[in-house]
């Protein structure tokens, strides 16, 4: 009898142990294609080096005037089978309601993505001039949208065509036409927020409003033109995106210090904006992307949308000395 039980008790330990090993090779295998499907946020020019044949990448040069480019610079020089889409009057912002920058119509992203011989299983990585935190903001807003029409593989070459030149990696010369691709975008509603959302979410203050522009206009000393009023939204703070970014290196600043400038934003809902969605772009890629904030989404109509019918509230240190000043024409 004690041998029976012994015998049987054997036989379920070892069904046991093989499901848990089956469960943990299961387990292993989708975490490991999960992980297959992602791509850091940042990649070094030595990453895209390396990874110029593979079948699926897809390299955009996004330079505009942004960065000083002309038209035709994109031809004296870029990183060999690149394809190019002038951030500023390629399509990424658009005018929709009388209010500029806006996100294209999905039907407008689509022509334009697969112009650009993006498909859903494209790994693409936007390459801006690498000069400025304001061209930081072109790669930001850029990869945001594409990871809004669900694009899952996007990266930004860290320190871009700048970075890639100064290792003294080649350059290729001329034009370089796409193979069209038919995109169909799967719209990724959590990283975007409506004028309508912000407006609930300031009403509430269930939400951590990160205003990306200089203090200067967060106070109201200066505006944007398209603006219509001076100050911020009620109960937000002041992360200036430049704060994130390294003159010096023209790359983002290290992640630990990125988490130091973020560390007074709380864990939970959050909505990054400025005067047209640009800088904020970089402040959400830096919360959401780097530092792990969720929850974090972009107002991309941000000021200029808030402030465009005249009723929504504002918050201003703007002072009548401000205004006589700007009269006068002493400043802003």
């Amino acid at each position: 009898m004690r041998k029976i039980f012994a015998s049987r008790t054997i036989h379920i330990l070892r069904r046991l142990g093989a499901a848990m090993l089956f469960s943990a090779t299961l387990a292993a295998s989708v975490a490991g294609a999960h992980a297959a499907t992602l791509a850091e946020p940042l990649v070094t020019p030595a990453w895209l080096n390396s990874h110029r044949a593979d079948s699926n990448l897809v390299v955009l040069d996004i330079r505009s005037a942004i960065d000083g480019s002309k038209p035709g610079t994109f031809a004296l020089g870029h990183i060999p089978g690149s394809v190019h889409s002038d951030y500023d009057k390629g399509g990424w912002r658009v005018t929709r309601n009388n209010v500029p920058f806006m996100v294209p119509t999905t039907a407008e992203i689509e022509k334009l993505i697969g112009e650009l011989g993006i498909d859903e299983n494209s790994h693409v990585v936007v390459v801006p001039a690498g000069v400025s935190v304001l061209d930081f903001g072109a790669a930001a807003r850029t990869y945001w949208t594409l990871k809004y029409v669900g694009i899952a593989k996007v990266s930004i070459l860290d320190g871009g065509l700048a970075a890639w030149k100064a290792v003294g990696y080649a350059l290729e010369t001329g034009a370089h036409a796409s193979s069209p691709a038919i995109f169909t975008a799967t719209i990724d509603k959590s990283i975007l927020a409506e004028v309508s959302d912000v407006e609930k979410l300031e009403a509430s203050g269930k939400a951590t409003l990160v205003d990306a522009r200089p203090v200067s206009f967060f106070l109201g000393k200066e505006k944007a033109p398209a603006s219509l009023a001076y100050g911020h939204i009620p109960g937000a703070i002041n992360i200036d995106s430049a704060e994130f970014y390294d003159p010096q290196t023209n790359r983002l600043k290290p992640k630990d210090q990125l988490a130091a400038l973020a560390a007074h934003v709380p864990n939970g809902p959050v909505v990054s904006y400025c005067n047209t969605g640009h800088w904020a772009s970089t402040d959400w890629f830096v919360l959401h992307e780097l530092l792990g904030h969720q929850h974090a989404r972009l107002y991309a109509g941000s000021m200029v949308e808030w402030t465009s019918n005249g009723n929504r509230p504002i918050e201003s240190s703007r002072t009548k000395w401000d205004d006589l000043k700007k009269t006068l024409g002493l400043g802003s």
